[in-house]
């Protein structure tokens, strides 16, 4: 069935009019009829069953009916991702959505290959993976902000994992759980409170950024194995590792 993000109050009886993009989307693609039934969730009340009431050229009406689902949210898991170009980063923005992350917030390294960001429409590719995925809410998308003005404000309570490639750098032991980075797996503990993934830009950070990270109380260093990954395959890794380890994919385990 088809599903649809709408940021209007959700109850039964009340009219909806989709925006018009989406309205193009119902009528023109999907070629709607009244009566027609579809799930609307806003990210607040639910999901909710409603019929198309009317479906005209370039617009149609809706009228919610019935809660399907009430509101429910995903693990408190965020992702801080350095910017990197347009498709990686769409591509990171509809996987993370997808693996269930709250909020995405983006940031500027030394090394980030990339100086803004359209997050309007990241915003949207977060919108439209919510609502392939049965999720009931959408991630919040932040402005992009420099690393070490993000840190200087971070919460102490949640915990940040450092995805640390330390290829770069001579000095740090590399890859394979040496150091003071260890396997995601084993560096994850339960009961730790909210957490956070960091990923870096596809040149890796920055010596000193690295430094700067692993002195902070609240970061945890990890690796993701032995190879050196792209930022967008990293962020999938990451938060795949983490969902397993302390997310609502526990409960699928045997």
């Amino acid at each position: 069935m088809i599903r649809l993000f709408v940021p209007d109050p959700l109850s039964a009886g009340f009219a909806v009019v989709p925006a018009s993009e989406q309205s193009r989307y119902l009528v023109s693609v999907m070629r709607v009829q009244p009566g027609a039934a579809l799930l609307l969730f806003n990210g607040r009340d639910g999901e909710w069953r409603a019929v198309v009431e009317h479906a005209g050229k370039r617009d149609c009406a809706l009228r919610v009916e019935a809660l399907t689902r009430p509101q429910a949210s995903p693990p408190d898991l965020e992702l801080i991702v350095a910017l990197v170009k347009r498709g990686p980063l769409e591509t990171i923005v509809e996987k993370a959505t997808e693996l269930g992350v709250r909020r995405i917030r983006l940031v500027l390294t030394r090394r980030t290959n990339a100086d803004r960001a359209r997050v309007e429409r990241l915003q949207a590719i977060a919108a439209e993976a919510a609502e392939q995925t049965g999720r009931l809410d959408v991630p919040e998308i932040s402005e992009p902000v420099k690393l070490q003005t993000l840190l200087g404000a971070w919460p102490a309570e949640r915990r940040v994992m450092f995805c640390d490639e330390a290829g770069d750098d001579p000095a740090a032991e590399w890859g394979g759980g040496q150091g003071r980075a260890g396997p995601v797996l084993e560096t994850l503990q339960p009961g730790e409170g909210p957490w956070a993934v960091l990923i870096g830009p596809e040149g890796g950070f920055a010596p000193e950024e690295r430094a700067a990270l692993r002195s902070l109380p609240f970061v945890t260093p990890a690796t993701l194995g032995p190879r050196i990954l792209r930022a967008d395959t990293a962020a999938i890794a990451a938060l795949t590792l983490w969902q397993a380890a302390l997310g609502d994919w526990r409960a699928f385990r045997p």
